[in-house]
């Protein structure tokens, strides 16, 4: 069995796995590392779990992520009761700041506009509304305020990443310029990548992160 089999039954495993998803008609391609997912699922939430789960499995190095949310007819809900739903939930989140998200809906696919103080406000607020019903997509366009002070971002960011889980922090490698940040180097994993990007993007400063890491 070729190493693309192995990694495309071992994602197809994970997806199975995974008590979020119904997998049953999701897609799965490998090739040299990189994953592609397709096929459809029931809502925007599970779409979103299936790059997760992929994501986790040894052996990605990058997803290709094509998945269609198809609501079943008990899901569908008017855009208007959509963008009110979300304006409640994120009006009982305690990380969203009050009136700082601003939410538009068409066809089911959410747009987060607004602007937040951290990288983590922003992304609670996608969190929020990811699973509403009737949800088929969620661009999150909310912007962080940019800090005066950024001199010691890079050293910051550095250190966090040395404290994190990561086999070799040390090829991970970060340059600045105020607060737009550049990731470049190598790391294990698809997930390791990510966490990288995390871990950037909650240093406070950061307004802007770019991954250039390559997954061995």
């Amino acid at each position: 069995m070729s190493h693309d089999d192995k990694l495309q039954r071992a994602v197809l495993a994970e997806l199975r796995w995974e008590p979020s998803i119904t997998a049953a008609h999701i897609g799965v391609e490998a090739s040299h590392g990189t994953v592609t997912l397709s096929g459809h699922v029931d809502s925007y939430g599970q779409k979103h779990a299936a790059e997760l789960a992929a994501g986790r499995v040894k052996g990605v190095k990058a997803i290709a992520e094509e998945i269609e949310v198809r609501l079943p007819s008990s899901g569908i809900r008017d855009d208007a009761d959509i963008a009110a739903a979300a304006i409640n939930r994120l009006a009982w989140d305690s990380t969203t700041p009050k009136n700082a998200v601003t939410v538009t809906v068409e066809d089911g696919w959410m747009t987060l506009t607004g602007e937040v103080d951290r990288q983590y406000q922003k992304d609670a607020a996608a969190v929020e509304v990811r699973h509403l019903m009737g949800v088929t997509g969620v661009s999150n366009q909310i912007t962080v305020k940019p800090h005066a002070d950024t001199k010691h971002l890079q050293d910051e960011i550095h250190n966090a990443l040395h404290r994190s889980v990561f086999a070799k922090p040390e090829n991970i490698h970060v340059s600045a310029k105020g607060g737009e940040i550049t990731l470049t180097g190598t790391v294990d994993s698809w997930l390791d990548r990510q966490k990288a990007q995390w871990t950037a993007w909650a240093t406070p400063g950061t307004t802007a992160v770019e991954n250039d890491l390559v997954v061995e």
